[in-house]
């Protein structure tokens, strides 16, 4: 796991939520705990953590590496989850499934918290099971530690409580072991209310979250496979079949793998809530079961003794070879699907990339020239990657992102804006594809103010696309702007070739355009709020 997360982990570009942790982790902590106050609280402990993370380097592979050590220690954790409910043979196999998931290695590559989080869950569910065996209420205040600690991160990995509680009810334990489960569980829920409380209150950031379909269904098990489709996929849904006989490690697994995401996307057809990663640490319950029916079917071999005329094989050899044949498998399935893992090391996998977006901005303007930014959110390229930006003048920016306590400032108002605007005759705009769309229609009035000045006083001289961010120059209207009736005319270079033969914008690396976060922001998260 730990070789599979440090391949290709400097990928050469930051997405929205990555330079939302990059940029808000190298803020001051009373910025910082101001930020939260207003948005984002539901991450607070992992931007706290990233501050005295990136104090020792400010990089990007610094900035994904906690999610590299937490996905190492998970496999580590599903392994021995797997030993202590199966065997060995079974603990090896889980642990090695869970690290040739594509799904594991795309967020263990990702600086966000969801790797973390997983790493809590497997570890709280290890915990859970010697509080089980130990049957005292001392070897509850771990297990109750390690899941408020892993809530607090993200607040949804509280539904593994649910899950344990399933768990619990499947294996039939005594009355002490509930009334200890249920002191730990109530404290974490009671420690965790404040944060919920808040969080409510900045559900804003989820509102571009849709009710999931049957399709969402299909896509999260295709996740949870170690392939997304062909005899791989289909084989590990039989073997997870199989792995419901392992009565014990299937009473610990089929909760963690079905009652998170099931809970979670039935409360979605009310309120949209549901997204593959905030159930990330239920991919554990299917590495396990998968695993378990492996060694369902390895004990049925392993009873096979074969005899010719020098001797006998069966038994401690056949189980041996069994062990190393599934070895082998995965193996020979991690090769065989290297081309998903080599898409999700690649930056264009991602929603979007602020250094090709930084680096085409550098290329293009000229010192001086004003920017505007629709909507705002598109600010965080310039934030991630001060240098493309750094000498035009953000002409829409009233007060920078760490003094605002926002994730990407504070925005002049709507009459400042006209003015402003009204004192220049060219701007560039970066702008998201939907952002230009005329359906568009903006509930904030700065965001509209920046389209009805747009369309009303200036034309586009030039339009260059990278990554579905668009970025014009807009020239200010002259009566030779207005088109003819017989030749109407937009005066837009080609996104295929764009304007000046511009060279390819990634010619610029994402280390040459970063730089520390508190100049850009005294010098001035994704399309979406980040998750």
């Amino acid at each position: 796991m730990l070789g599979i997360g440090l391949w290709g982990l400097d990928r050469g570009g930051m997405w929205g939520d990555e330079s939302v942790t990059f940029q808000v982790a190298q803020r001051t902590v009373p910025q910082i705990w101001r930020l939260l106050h207003d948005v984002d609280a539901v991450h607070g402990l992992y931007y706290l953590f990233m501050h005295a993370v990136l104090a020792v380097h400010p990089g990007e592979v610094v900035l994904r590496l906690p999610s590299v050590c937490a996905a190492t220690a998970t496999a580590g954790l599903v392994a021995a989850l797997g030993v202590r409910l199966a065997g060995p043979r079974v603990g090896l196999w889980a642990g090695l499934l869970y690290a040739v998931t594509p799904m594991t290695g795309h967020y263990a590559q990702e600086g966000r918290s969801y790797a973390l989080v997983a790493a809590g869950v497997a570890g709280a569910t290890l915990l859970l099971l010697r509080a089980v065996e130990a049957a005292t209420a001392r070897a509850w205040w771990p297990y109750g530690t390690v899941v408020a600690l892993t809530c607090l991160l993200h607040e949804l990995a509280v539904l593994v409580l649910c899950a344990h509680a399933a768990t619990l009810a499947l294996m039939r334990v005594p009355r002490r072991v509930w009334s200890g489960w249920g002191c730990a569980a109530g404290a974490v829920v009671l420690l965790l209310l404040p944060l919920v409380w808040v969080s409510q209150g900045q559900s804003g950031q989820v509102a571009w979250l849709v009710t999931p379909g049957w399709d969402r269904i299909e896509r999260l098990v295709r996740h949870f496979s170690p392939g997304p489709g062909g005899v791989v996929f289909w084989g590990s849904l039989l073997l997870m079949a199989v792995g419901l006989r392992t009565r014990r490690l299937a009473a610990v697994a089929l909760p963690l793998l079905l009652v998170p995401p099931g809970i979670l996307m039935t409360v979605s057809q009310v309120r949209p809530l549901f997204h593959d990663r905030y159930v990330l640490y239920s991919l554990a319950g299917a590495s396990l079961l998968v695993a378990a029916g492996a060694g369902q079917v390895s004990g049925v071999l392993g009873r096979v003794r074969f005899e010719g005329r020098r001797g006998r094989v069966g038994g401690r050899q056949v189980r041996a070879l069994l062990g190393v044949t599934g070895v082998l498998a995965l193996t020979v399935t991690f090769v065989h699907h290297l081309p998903v893992h080599r898409q999700h090391r690649s930056a264009a996998h991602r929603p979007d990339n602020l250094a090709v977006v930084s680096a085409l901005a550098f290329r293009q303007m000229r010192p001086g020239d004003p920017v505007l930014f629709v909507p705002s959110v598109g600010r965080l390229a310039a934030l991630a990657y001060p240098k493309g930006f750094r000498q035009v003048r953000d002409i829409a920016l009233r007060e920078s992102a760490p003094r605002s306590g926002t994730l990407w400032g504070r925005e002049a108002t709507p009459g400042e804006l006209r003015h402003r605007l009204a004192s220049v005759d060219r701007v560039w705009v970066v702008a998201e594809a939907y952002a230009l769309d005329p359906r568009w229609s903006p509930p904030d009035p700065v965001e509209r103010t920046k389209l009805a000045v747009l369309a009303e006083e200036f034309t586009v001289r030039e339009e260059h696309i990278r990554h579905g961010v668009i970025l014009r120059l807009h020239v200010r209207k002259t009566p030779t702007d207005v088109p003819s009736a017989d030749e109407p005319s937009t005066g837009v270079a080609s996104a295929d070739e764009p304007h000046g033969g511009v060279p390819p914008a990634d010619a610029a690396t994402a280390d040459e355009l970063s730089a520390d976060v508190t100049t850009v922001g005294e010098s001035s998260a994704e399309v979406r709020p980040p998750g």
